[in-house]
C-alpha cells in the first residue's frame, strides 16, 4: 500500500518554476529521505505535500485520496500530517505534557497515558511532563516535538531538517531514538535533509534532488553504490574519478585493470572509485604487487583517516593523486612508499551519466 504518491508535481514562485515534474512513491510504513543541497527544491516539495503551497501542476495523493491537483484541494489541517520543523517550535508557555497533548483532539487532551507512552517511547523520563521547553536540552525538545507530531496518529509525518541544530553526538542519539519510535508507531515518514549520513542511515528509501528534479530514487545502498549520474555520486560521500578505457567487462586506468559493476560502452570513460575501495600495504623497494604510490598526507578522524597518495610509475615519477580511507589505527607518515589495490567493482560514467547496471537475477 502507498501512503504518499506525488505525480508530475510542478511548483513556482511567481514566474520562477522551482519543481519540474516530481514523481515520488512513499510506501506505507517506510521512511523516505529527500536529500539535496540547499536551494534544490526540497522545502518547496515539502510545502506542497503538507498543503502549505499548492502545486502549479500535478497531483498529490495520501492513502489514494487526492489532496492536491485535478481540481482537488485539502487544507493542511485536514491532511492528517504530522510536521516537525528544524527548531521543533514547541509552545514556550505550555508544559511538556500540554505540548504533546496539543496535537490531540480536544476531547482527548486529558489523556496523560498517551502522552506518557510517547515520551517513554522516545527515551524521555515521564517526570519531565510538568516542565517547560526552556528547562530541557535541545535534543529533549526535539524528541518532544516528535511526540507531539505522533500523538494524533497521523498517516504521514514530515521531518524538516529535524536534527541539524543539534551537536554531532546528540544528533546521533536523538536520531536513533526517533527512528525507533517511528518504527514502533508504524508511521510513514518523509525526511527532508542535506545531511548525507543522516539520509543513508535513517531512511529505507533515498530520493536525491538537484535543481528541482529527482535524479535518483532507491535504497541507501543503491544510491551510494550505484549512483545514476556523476553529480549524485559527488554529493553522496567522497568521490574520485579516474579516466580509463573500457575493454569488455573491465576498465584500464591508472589504478589497474578494474572490474566494472555494469555494462559500459567501449572507449573512454571516467570511473568512480570511493576512498574506502583502496587498500594500502607497505611497499619497500623491490616489493611487487598493487600499484606503487607514496603517501602525501594523512587526515585523522579517530575512527578512520583519509590518506592522500600520489601514484608512482616505474621511473619513480609521481602521477595521479588519489585518496584512501583507512582504519584510524593505521598510521601512514608522509613519504611512506605503499602499494595500492582496488577492492570491488567500479562504476563507469560517460558524459556525466552512469553506465547500464547489471540486470537483476
Amino acid at each position: 500500500m502507498t501512503t504518499l504518491l506525488v505525480r508530475g508535481v510542478r511548483a513556482s514562485y511567481g514566474r520562477n518554476e522551482v519543481l519540474h515534474g516530481i514523481d515520488l512513491v512513499v510506501p506505507t510504513g517506510s521512511t523516505t529521505a529527500i536529500l539535496g543541497p540547499s536551494g534544490c527544491g526540497k522545502t518547496t516539495l515539502l510545502r506542497v505535500v503538507t498543503g502549505f503551497q499548492p502545486p502549479t501542476a500535478g497531483t498529490v495523493l495520501l492513502d489514494d485520496e487526492t489532496v492536491a491537483g485535478d481540481g482537488a484541494w485539502t487544507p493542511p489541517e485536514r491532511r492528517r500530517i504530522g510536521y516537525v520543523a528544524q527548531e521543533g517550535n514547541l509552545f514556550p508557555h505550555l508544559t511538556i505534557a500540554d505540548n504533546v497533548a496539543f496535537g490531540l483532539p480536544r476531547s482527548e487532551r486529558k489523556d496523560t497515558e498517551r502522552v506518557a507512552e510517547l515520551l517513554r517511547l522516545l527515551g524521555l523520563d515521564t517526570g519531565l511532563m510538568g516542565r517547560r521547553p526552556d528547562q530541557l536540552s535541545g535534543g529533549q525538545q526535539q524528541r518532544v516535538a516528535i511526540a507531539r507530531a505522533l500523538a494524533p496518529r497521523p498517516r504521514l509525518v514530515v521531518l524538516d531538517e529535524p536534527f541539524s541544530s543539534l551537536d554531532t553526538g546528540l544528533r546521533a542519539a536523538t536520531r536513533e531514538a526517533v527512528a525507533q519510535a517511528l518504527h514502533h508507531e508504524r508511521v510513514t515518514v518523509v525526511l527532508v535533509t542535506h545531511d548525507q549520513a543522516e539520509a543513508l542511515s535513517f531512511a529505507d528509501q533515498v530520493a536525491i534532488m538537484h535543481d528541482g528534479r529527482l535524479s535518483q530514487v532507491g535504497t541507501p545502498v543503491q544510491v551510494y553504490a550505484a549512483p545514476a549520474d556523476r553529480r549524485s555520486a559527488e554529493f553522496l560521500g567522497e568521490a574520485q574519478f579516474v579516466s580509463g578505457v573500457v575493454r569488455g567487462d573491465r576498465v584500464d586506468c591508472a589504478l589497474g585493470a578494474l572490474a566494472l559493476d555494469g555494462r559500459a560502452p567501449e572507449g573512454s570513460v571516467d570511473v568512480l572509485v570511493r576512498p574506502e575501495q583502496l587498500r594500502l600495504a607497505e611497499a619497500p623497494e623491490g616489493r611487487s604487487g598493487g600499484r606503487r604510490a607514496e603517501v602525501v598526507s594523512t587526515t585523522y578522524f579517530g575512527h578512520d583517516a583519509l590518506v592522500t597518495l600520489d601514484l608512482v610509475d616505474g621511473d619513480g615519477r609521481h602521477g595521479l593523486r588519489v585518496t584512501a580511507r583507512v582504519n584510524g589505527s593505521e598510521a601512514w607518515a608522509a613519504g611512506t612508499p605503499v602499494s595500492v589495490d582496488v577492492v570491488g567493482p567500479v562504476r563507469a560514467f560517460v558524459g556525466g551519466q552512469a553506465g547500464t547496471p547489471p540486470a537483476p537475477d
